[in-house]
């Protein structure tokens, strides 16, 4: 098997093979970041443009990490340093970096199909870090990695995701890479943050009591509430908020004893999570953000082309 899509825009186009080979890739390059030098040439003379037009801490480093493990050429660029500010449009500043000749341009942008549009307009291949509430294809299959290395395998899993499913891009990502690798998701929230027909996209149970919805879970991710993506207030209070869907040690019992705590940052403890929990024996939220920069070096490395000219060596 090999990869054959020359754009990483969402889970929602890949296959189960698709992400079969992304996990595997991965898996072989998660050795290269623990060694005493952490550098291979696969991707010498290779350039990749990082174009972040969100804020971002472990999806933007990771990236550039992970672009510099495999020897390529990386260039960092953010809304606030662009000419975007200055009014300059999505796609004149596409083409302004095309001319620059990258091979692969990385972008996370707060509209929604904002990568999809880019790559009608680039020729080289575009890789979606995340845009508006639609997709985080990278996040999603970085979650699948860890969840693969503690379970041994995704399929037949109950995975529990807590939290603003409506505004989340990583919620529909995971749901779209969960079911088609074979895993049941059951997800939770309030009713405000709750998008209607969302249980169509899958293998997918929907809850309102978070108790419900992680007991017998062998996963449990907590979401963030987005506040920047409501424009009115969907819930009364912070605290109430915690009260009725923050993952504390007394629910957690209520999981498999051996249930893995999930999130992919950042965390607002006391809020969706106690500290106890984030901090817990449980937790594998920094296995998580190991396994981004394995993740994202196999993505990068797939679709740069290295792999077809290696097998028609």
């Amino acid at each position: 098997m090999s990869f054959q899509h020359k754009h990483v825009l969402g889970i929602e186009q890949m296959t189960k093979e698709d992400i079969q080979i992304i996990l595997d890739t991965a898996d072989s390059f998660k050795e290269i970041n623990s060694r005493e030098i952490k550098k291979v040439p696969t991707l010498r003379g290779k350039t990749i443009i990082n174009a972040f037009f969100e804020a971002s801490t472990r999806t933007r480093l990771s990236f550039e990490i992970a672009g510099k493990r495999l020897s390529a050429d990386t260039v960092n660029i953010s809304g606030s340093t662009s000419s975007v500010v200055k009014g300059e449009t999505l796609e004149d500043t596409a083409k302004n970096i095309e001319a620059m000749a990258p091979d692969i341009i990385v972008i996370r942008h707060g509209h929604s199909g904002a990568p999809h549009y880019l790559s009608e307009r680039v020729g080289c291949s575009v890789v979606n870090a995340g845009d508006g509430a639609h997709e985080h294809p990278s996040q999603a299959l970085l979650d699948l990695m860890t969840m693969r290395e503690h379970k041994g395998s995704i399929d037949g899993l109950e995975v529990a995701i807590v939290g603003d499913i409506t505004h989340s891009r990583v919620a529909r990502s995971d749901i779209y890479a969960l079911t088609r690798m074979g895993a049941k998701v059951r997800l939770c929230g309030p009713g405000t943050m709750m998008p209607i027909g969302i249980e169509l996209l899958g293998n997918v149970e929907v809850f309102t009591d978070i108790r419900e919805a992680i007991e017998g879970a062998d996963v449990v991710m907590m979401l963030r509430i987005q506040m920047e993506r409501q424009s009115n207030i969907l819930l009364p209070s912070l605290r109430e908020y915690a009260r009725f869907y923050g993952l504390n040690p007394t629910n957690l019992k209520l999981a498999k004893p051996d249930a893995i705590v999930m999130h992919p940052g950042p965390m607002n403890r006391g809020v969706e999570i106690s500290s106890a929990v984030a901090d817990g024996g449980q937790n594998v939220i920094l296995d998580q953000v190991e396994n981004g920069v394995a993740t994202r070096m196999a993505l990068l490395y797939l679709v740069s082309g290295v792999e077809s000219m290696q097998t028609n060596d």
